[in-house]
């Protein structure tokens, strides 16, 4: 008996098997395919991430060059890291995500392996500083909002704390890798290493790269069932359209182009709003104590205290793996709890743990180096799922080009740091004065993030939030 006349009267048969949207549907939507990519390729250029500190004791020894110049090489990279995100989202707005995501990884794989030849400090800022910092800034948070804005509706903050985890896995498979190859065979066969890595991801980018849903035929991951594409599938899931009517879904996900002009517009749209600036200045703390401070300087810090680098490089690598579990959980999180407190939570813990650093680093891994490596290590990049979600609640689809001036502000916390913290060390003779003014610092990012304020209209129903039309949280 067909399934029709078997159902009791006045019942209504909300799934059929003979729907044909539900055939056509694939098991694996797509867009879970450009993450995966997307995942390799920040993980192919997150290589680099693993050199500068270990190579920092190598380059004084064989060169002279003292941590502030080592430094000044990587300041000058992170800040191009960061000011090229807003311009690389754009390009890719403009030019397509496959063909400026190929070029980048070209440039990180080009400056690492042509370090080879350096003898002079100049060459090393050009070559790890320029050639590295555009390449890698290329592929940074400005791409992550840029998968995740195009490609999902549902699953958002997972995705982009997955993608985030990326660079820390990066770091946990070539950390300890480039220390062990520097011991033992010298910091050159290291960059080469490196330089192979990223080269070997740009097939899979020109293969399965694509810039939107639309270009396989395909709505973003979840944009069906929550705009009631289907009614089959609407019905079945129990969402019709009137469930999604206002609410992010129903927001066309397509950056407005323009190239260099759209980076600008995302910069004047940025200014407008208060929490531009809050978010901009936490994150710039948040640069501080990762990338400039921790990232490039914790092997020698650990150096100073008689710690070997291949152990240091260990317990940088273990922070990379905790970074995994972290950020994830953050994204998770970040679906469920309002962002302004986790960042909140976030940066007061990273400033304790800053603040107990100096003492808990010896020649050897003590339990208490381990807390400090645990904690430190989940915290590292929790902040940018909420922050990357609060930067839509105020700038909708445009969240890809303005959160690359945001990230741009991190690197530029990054670099002041990585220069700054050099030139202590040179001028002091440790680390530890740097440890003691970022975590300050990080009470300063809690109280930024702490003053940020709900839109009072959402940024589906206004792409532009006036500075005046904020309510109190």
């Amino acid at each position: 008996m067909p399934l029709a006349e078997r159902s009791p009267p006045g019942h209504r048969v909300l799934v059929t098997i003979a729907n044909p949207d539900l055939r056509r549907r694939p098991r694996l939507h797509r867009a879970w395919v450009i993450a995966a990519v997307s995942f390799v390729a920040i993980l192919g250029a997150a290589g680099f991430r693993s050199v500068p500190g270990v190579m920092m004791n190598p380059l004084h020894h064989e060169f002279g060059w003292s941590h502030g110049t080592v430094g000044l090489a990587m300041s000058v990279n992170m800040t191009l890291f960061g000011l090229t995100a807003p311009f690389a989202a754009a390009l890719m707005d403009r030019f397509g995500v496959r063909p400026v995501l190929a070029v980048a990884l070209l440039l990180v794989s080009a400056g690492s392996a042509l370090s080879v030849t350096m003898t002079t400090s100049w060459q090393l800022i050009l070559l790890w500083g320029v050639l590295v910092g555009v390449g890698t800034g290329s592929i940074s948070m400005g791409f992550v909002a840029t998968v995740a804005t195009r490609w999902f509706e549902h699953r958002r903050g997972l995705v982009t704390g997955v993608l985030t985890a990326a660079s820390a896995t990066g770091q946990l498979i070539f950390l300890p890798v480039v220390a062990e190859v520097t011991t033992r065979h010298g910091w050159r066969w290291a960059s080469l290493i490196v330089a192979a890595a990223a080269l070997s991801v740009v097939p899979l980018v020109l293969v399965f790269m694509r810039n939107y849903p639309r270009d396989v035929g395909l709505a973003a991951y979840g944009a069906s069932e929550a705009t009631g594409e289907g009614t089959g599938a609407s019905e079945a899931t129990g969402e019709g359209t009137g469930a999604s009517e206002g609410s992010e879904a129903s927001e066309p996900a397509v950056v407005p182009a323009g190239s260099f002009r759209a980076a600008f517009d995302g910069l004047r749209l940025g200014i407008r709003v208060p929490a531009f600036w809050l978010l901009a200045g936490s994150f710039a703390i948040c640069g501080m104590t990762t990338n400039g401070l921790i990232g490039t300087h914790f092997i020698p810090a650990a150096n100073d205290h008689g710690m070997p680098s291949t152990l240091a490089a260990g317990l940088l690598a273990t922070i990379g793996v905790l970074d995994v579990v972290g950020t994830i959980f953050s994204g998770w999180l970040t679906d469920r709890v309002d962002p302004r407190v986790l960042l909140v939570v976030y940066y007061l813990g990273r400033g304790i743990s800053l603040l107990l650093l100096p003492s808990l680093l010896s020649p050897h891994a003590e339990p208490s180096t381990w807390v400090f490596v645990i904690f430190y290590g989940l915290d590292w990049v929790a902040t940018v799922p909420p922050t990357i979600v609060l930067c839509r609640r105020y700038f909708g689809a445009r969240t890809p080009v303005v959160f690359g001036w945001v990230f741009a502000s991190h690197q530029v916390g990054a670099a002041v740091a990585a220069a700054g913290a050099g030139w202590l060390r040179d001028l002091e003779g440790d680390y530890d004065l740097a440890f003691y003014l970022a975590s300050g610092l990080c009470a300063v990012a809690a109280l930024l993030c702490l003053s940020i304020r709900k839109p009072q209209v959402s940024a589906a129903a206004a792409p532009v939030v006036q500075g005046a039309d904020f309510a109190d949280s």
